[in-house]
């Protein structure tokens, strides 16, 4: 995990998870799946609706349904600051 990862954690972020269903352009009858993970906040989750809204505008194949689960990875209360540590053998 990079420091991007946990600056955006300690600031409230948590992992959202999407998974998309769309139609193919070409054959409507036939679903496909594309799983979509980004840090995002909750509850609003912008970074979800802005890929959604970039989904519709960019991509052919039309949705038919999202469904997403959002994790909060670490919360204020679980980050402590170590100044030390000991090894014990």
């Amino acid at each position: 995990m990079d420091q991007k990862e946990t600056e955006l954690m300690l600031r409230g972020y948590g992992l959202t998870t999407a998974e998309i269903f769309y139609r193919m352009p070409d054959f409507q009858s036939v679903l496909q799946c594309f799983v979509w993970q980004e840090y995002d906040l909750a509850p609003d989750h912008p970074e979800l609706f802005k890929f959604i809204e970039f989904w519709q505008d960019e991509i052919e194949g039309p949705l038919h349904s999202v469904r997403f689960v959002h994790r909060k990875m670490i919360s204020a209360g679980e980050w402590r600051n170590v100044t030390g540590e000991f090894t014990l053998h």
